[in-house]
């Protein structure tokens, strides 16, 4: 029953295509003129005219209008058209989008040849001007290469031209095609590192430029120098060891709330963002409580802005430090990506500086979106021989996709470990999950399921390739509520 099933729908599909081209198509009478205008054409002008008639005598002669369809993928091909007037375009499709390849013009032939192989149109012509078309049927070429000999030959050497023609166009297409990836490709990785800059200077400048009263504060702290160098040692020693600690979520909330409660006891302003600054250096109560009993509880107010002002300061010129380098580091990889055969060598790398910079970038979509951040870190994971620069491009687009995956509120986990000689990261969000039957899809070049505008279907596609340079492997398991995906690195040997 499956087998007449599918004999019915072949033939159903050869017949609405035969209906299609007959409805296109416009067969006149023949005119007069048409052996002079044969001979006019390049291709025909060495032709004895007494194969030329028979050429005419045994075509069609057809006319289409502008917009109509001269053929189209996957329609049978069986004429060779000879195109006696007007233009046409070819166009095909490449990546879900219609690209052109030209235009062909009076006196170009188009459809099967003789010695041949065509049975299907792989493009689509379409009529730009009227055209009137000459076309010859297959079958009377046998019968050819009896008429003349020359007349198949000449037919035969303008498909070899054909060929190669088209052949350079398909390279010249690739070519463009690639370019494009890569410009899209590094427009995307650009714009996060830029945009956080950007942000962040603006943010340096609102700092810098303070108000009057916090800075009459500071003029007015009444401290001596010996308790300015103990209060010093505690504030660099934290600068000294920023985010060499990590926090699991429950112990940050904590962290931050126990500073919240000692700042309001102490009716200091803005004490959630205060907390916010502290919590990310680690400066607990235990180190504002030395603070306070180093000055004696004076200008304690203006103190803690002092040392708030700092941190927020020194994370500031941090990230936009971080960011200037992952710019320089995104062209780097882009010129080693266009010379691949100057490309310096792997490095060994430790998995988590590149992921600790990436969450330092993007830590302003993370809390723009209230996404929570639940680490597993193995500190004692062996290294990798990687290209660095080119890891940070795969931590910001899984990172962002998460982020985009996800409602406000959502948890975004990381997690490394060692599975015998593979060094292992998931990457886990609490998004709608990806369905199953596009998930092989998901590397592919220019696929996206987000809305015009909003994404370049760029951003997997390039983790994919770096993940295969490196010898490694990415997997994922989606489900609505949870999606983990999972890369292995070879360790370094």
């Amino acid at each position: 029953m499956s087998d007449l099933y599918r004999s019915t729908q072949c033939w159903l599909k050869a017949f609405i295509d035969r209906i299609k081209h007959l409805l296109f198509m416009e067969q006149i009478p023949k005119t007069t003129d048409l052996l002079p205008r044969l001979k006019s054409f390049d291709t025909f002008k060495d032709i004895e005219d007494q194969a030329l008639q028979w050429l005419i005598d045994q075509s069609e002669y057809h006319f289409y209008r502008k917009g109509d369809f001269l053929f189209e993928p996957e329609q049978a091909v069986d004429h060779m058209q000879v195109l006696m007037q007007g233009r046409y375009s070819v166009r095909v499709m490449r990546n879900g989008r219609m690209r052109e390849l030209g235009v062909w013009e009076t006196g170009y032939i188009t459809g099967v040849l003789p010695f041949s192989r065509m049975k299907q149109a792989v493009a689509t012509g379409q009529v730009i001007d009227d055209c009137y078309v000459l076309a010859l049927h297959r079958k009377h070429f046998t019968e050819m290469v009896n008429v003349s000999f020359e007349l198949t030959q000449t037919l035969v050497s303008f498909m070899t031209s054909r060929v190669r023609d088209f052949s350079l166009l398909r390279f010249q297409d690739e070519k463009l095609m690639a370019l494009g990836k890569l410009s899209a490709g590094l427009a995307h990785e650009l714009n996060n590192p830029a945009s956080a800059m950007v942000r962040n200077a603006e943010e340096l400048y609102n700092k810098i430029h303070t108000t009057p009263e916090k800075f009459k504060a500071i003029m007015a702290m009444n401290i001596t120098p010996e308790e300015t160098d103990q209060v010093n040692e505690i504030l660099f020693s934290k600068i000294r060891d920023f985010d060499q600690k990590e926090m699991t979520l429950l112990e940050r909330e904590a962290f931050k709330d126990d500073i919240i409660d000692w700042l309001e006891d102490r009716n200091i302003e803005d004490a959630d963002e205060v907390a916010e600054t502290f919590t990310d250096f680690g400066l607990g109560i235990e180190e504002l409580d030395e603070v306070e009993h180093i000055i004696e509880g004076r200008s304690l107010g203006a103190i803690v802005w002092w040392l708030e002002s700092t941190l927020s300061l020194e994370r500031l010129v941090t990230e936009i430090r971080e960011s200037a380098d992952r710019i320089s580091n995104l062209v780097k990889s882009i010129k080693d990506y266009s010379h691949m055969d100057r490309a310096v060598s792997m490095e060994q790398v430790q998995l988590y500086e590149g992921i600790k910079s990436t969450l330092i970038m993007l830590k302003h979509q993370l809390k723009t979106k209230n996404i929570q951040i639940v680490k597993n870190m193995d500190f004692d994971l062996p290294p990798v021989n990687a290209f660095a620069g080119e890891l940070n491009q795969v931590w910001t687009n899984m990172f962002c996709n998460a982020i985009d995956a996800m409602d406000e509120g959502g948890i975004l986990s990381i997690s490394t470990y060692r599975d015998r000689d593979l060094a292992c990261v998931e990457i886990g969000d609490t998004g709608h999950g990806i369905p199953e039957e596009i998930q092989t899809r998901i590397f592919e070049p220019f696929f996206t399921t987000k809305k015009m505008g909003e994404g370049t279907g760029m951003g997997l596609e390039i983790v994919k390739r770096i993940v295969d340079r490196h010898g490694a492997d990415i997997s994922v398991v989606s489900m609505p509520g949870k999606t983990t995906f999972k890369l292995c690195f070879p360790l370094a040997q």
